[in-house]
C-alpha cells in the first residue's frame, strides 16, 4: 500500500478536545494522596464553583447546543446548527455551547446574527483552540464536572446535533439525569435525523429490548430535522413546566422571570 495512504487526512479543528492531560491531572489520577493535597483540590473545585455561579449569573434562561467542532462552515450540518442558534435567540433563550468552533461555532453564529445571546463555556486543556468570534462571553473551566454542571444548571434544554464522544457524554449524562430523577421533566432534542436514526435504533433494539432502559426514558428524547420544531418543543416545556413567561422589554435586558 502506498505510503501516503496510511497518512490520516489532516481534519481542521480535530485538536479541539483531544490534547493529552496536564501532568496536574495526572498526580491527581494516582490515587489517594496526602489530606493537604486533598484539601487544596477541594478548595480550588469550591472556588471554581463560585466562580461559575458567578460568571453565569445574568445570562438568562439558555438553551445549551453541543456538537462537533469538526464540521466546517460548508458543512449542511453547519447551516441547520446556524439556523438553530438563529432561532433560540428569536424565541429570546440564551444560546451556550462549548464556545469552540465548528457547530457550536454556528449555533453562536446564529445567535448573534439574530441579535441574541451567545455563551460559550470551555474547558480549559493543555493544547488551546480560540474561542470562536461569536461570543457575548467565554466562560472556561478546570474540571469537566464543574462545567457540565453550569450546563446543565442555567439551561431549560439541551440540543444534540450531530458531535462525536464531547457530544455523547453531554446527551448520555443529560438522559441519565432525568432517568435517575435529579432533574424532571427536561427536553433532549437530537437534531439530525439521518445522523442520529442508527442510535436510536441501537437503542430501541438493544437497551429497551433487553430491558436495560425503559420507553419512558426514549420517550423524553425528540429526534427531528427541524430547528422550528426544535425550539417550540423546548420553549413549550419551559412556559408550561417550569413556569417560565415572557415580560415586558423595560429593562431591555429582563427578558424572563420565573412564575410563582
Amino acid at each position: 500500500m502506498p505510503a501516503e495512504q496510511l497518512t490520516e487526512p489532516e481534519v481542521p479543528n480535530s485538536q479541539w478536545g483531544k490534547a493529552t492531560a496536564s501532568p496536574e491531572e495526572e498526580l491527581f489520577l494516582e490515587g489517594p494522596r496526602g489530606r493537604g493535597f486533598e484539601l487544596v483540590r477541594a478548595f480550588r473545585i469550591f472556588r471554581e464553583l463560585i466562580y461559575g455561579f458567578r460568571s453565569l449569573h445574568f445570562v438568562g434562561p439558555c438553551i445549551t447546543v453541543f456538537g462537533s467542532a469538526r464540521f466546517t462552515q460548508d458543512h449542511p450540518y453547519y447551516a441547520l446548527t446556524r439556523e438553530l442558534g438563529a432561532r433560540i435567540a428569536r424565541a429570546r433563550f440564551t444560546v451556550m455551547t462549548g464556545g469552540g468552533p465548528g457547530l457550536m461555532e454556528a449555533a453562536n453564529r446564529g445567535a448573534k446574527e439574530a441579535h441574541g445571546v451567545s455563551v460559550g463555556c470551555n474547558i480549559v486543556l493543555p493544547q488551546e483552540q480560540k474561542p470562536n468570534p461569536y461570543l457575548d462571553k467565554f466562560v472556561e473551566f478546570r474540571y469537566f464536572f464543574v462545567r457540565k454542571m453550569m450546563l446543565v444548571k442555567y439551561s431549560y434544554g439541551f440540543v444534540a446535533v450531530p458531535g462525536g464522544f464531547g457530544t455523547m457524554d453531554e446527551l448520555f449524562e443529560v438522559a441519565t439525569l432525568i432517568q435517575t430523577g435529579k432533574i424532571k421533566n427536561f427536553p433532549v432534542v437530537l437534531l439530525g435525523v439521518d445522523y442520529w436514526s442508527p442510535l436510536m435504533a441501537f437503542l430501541r433494539q438493544s437497551l429497551l429490548a433487553n430491558g436495560a432502559i425503559s420507553a419512558q426514558d426514549l420517550d423524553a428524547i425528540l429526534l427531528t430535522d427541524s430547528p422550528a420544531e426544535a425550539v417550540a418543543h423546548i420553549q413549550r416545556s419551559a412556559t408550561e413546566q417550569f413556569g417560565l413567561r415572557y415580560v415586558p422589554r423595560k429593562p431591555a435586558k429582563v427578558l424572563f422571570e420565573r412564575g410563582a
